[in-house]
């Protein structure tokens, strides 16, 4: 979820609106809360061998994040990825996830066709952006939502991890 989001469900939650200050208080203690957890943070299990086989079977993928560049930056390195390795923060574009336009922004980042991509996400907002794309969403489950929700939310299938979905990317279309 985005910290806009995130500050309109708190909001809602309040039953009031925020000022400004407090969306931008609001959003400074969302970032360090995760800062301090940071230190536990590991990859999903597969994550790094996932885009390494795409990467050799010559399959152009993308990091699509809502968070940004600043924040996403530490959780990012934990993956090694390579210096060539497209991603798109929330600073690159206007609206955060549910929008579609951090994966229409790394389609045309790669220059492929986004009907020809497939998003990989672990969230209901994944999904729902996947379809605004449109693109083919697949759900992961380590974002806290079970597979029955992606599903509803429009995710084609759900797998475990990523480890998961490497043993099945041919489902997907990827050979």
């Amino acid at each position: 979820m985005s910290g806009g989001l995130l500050a309109e469900g708190l909001a809602r939650e309040m039953g009031r609106r925020l000022a400004p200050k407090e969306v931008t208080e609001a959003t400074r203690k969302h970032a360090e809360a995760y800062a301090r957890l940071l230190p536990d943070v590991r990859p999903l299990p597969g994550a790094r061998e996932l885009l390494a086989s795409l990467t050799a079977a010559g399959v152009p993928w993308a990091i699509a994040t809502s968070g940004r560049r600043e924040s996403a930056g530490p959780t990012l390195a934990l993956l090694d990825l390579p210096a060539t390795a497209t991603v798109v923060s929330r600073d690159d574009v206007a609206h955060a996830k549910p929008d579609p336009d951090l994966f229409r922004t790394a389609a045309e980042w790669l220059g492929v066709p986004i009907a020809a991509t497939v998003v990989v996400g672990d969230s209901v907002w994944d999904m729902l952006a996947a379809r605004r794309a449109p693109t083919l969403g697949v759900g992961v489950l380590s974002g806290g939502y079970g597979a029955d929700e992606l599903e509803r939310a429009g995710a084609y299938r759900v797998y475990q991890d990523p480890a998961d979905l490497l043993n099945h990317l041919d489902e997907v279309g990827v050979r």
